[in-house]
């Protein structure tokens, strides 16, 4: 067992996110996930990354009242920046279209905030980045991938993992998976450091 030390915790996924809850299973755990709708609006004076850990300490918070001395929460966030714009999760087919419109030929980040929180230790939280640079996107690939992937639960709309990402990034500075929605090494990290 990778974490020996958590084998009688209940682990708890915050995340309706699918992906989110693949990469938490691919460190061998088996979360339960639990969700609570949550706002997650920052004020004007949290920029940059610290949007991405400014919403994952949110939702860690959210979930104060139900904690046990048994349980691990596990939030996170995924924000994606270009220059000094956030871009969130497109409310509608033109929003998504527009922001592909705005990757397309150009360089941004992607920032994915990460939380552990356990009663006795408090709440542990890390942001990482990746630099992702798109290649030119034409018209009709931005319009199929909207209409046939419907990005609309993900920050930038797009995914990394699916057709955008097979055939629009060019390249990448940073890890993989922290654009996917959760910076894997980290949390193994903080996983491996929890006292039981």
């Amino acid at each position: 067992m990778l974490y020996p030390q958590l084998s009688t915790k209940r682990i708890i996924l915050a995340s309706k996110s699918p992906r989110r809850l693949e990469l938490v299973r691919g460190l061998e755990i088996e979360p339960e996930v639990v969700i609570r709708e949550v706002d997650e609006s920052f004020p004007d004076s949290v920029v940059g990354p610290e949007v991405a850990k400014h919403v994952t300490l949110k939702k860690a918070s959210a979930f104060n009242d139900i904690l046990t001395d048994n349980d691990v929460l596990i939030t996170g966030d995924t924000v994606v920046l270009l220059g000094d714009d956030v871009l969130e999760k497109p409310v509608d087919r033109e929003e998504a279209i527009a922001m592909l419109k705005r990757l397309s030929g150009a360089t941004h980040t992607v920032a994915s905030g990460i939380a552990v929180t356990t009663l006795k230790g408090g709440t542990k939280c890390e942001v990482d980045t990746c630099e992702v640079t798109f290649s030119d996107l034409s018209d009709d690939m931005i319009k199929h991938y909207i209409d046939n992937y419907k990005p609309f639960d993900k920050a930038g709309s797009y995914g990394v993992q699916d057709l955008i990402g097979f055939v629009g990034v060019k390249s990448m500075k940073g890890s993989f998976y922290t654009v996917m929605g959760l910076p894997v090494h980290i949390l193994h990290k903080m996983l491996s450091e929890l006292q039981p």
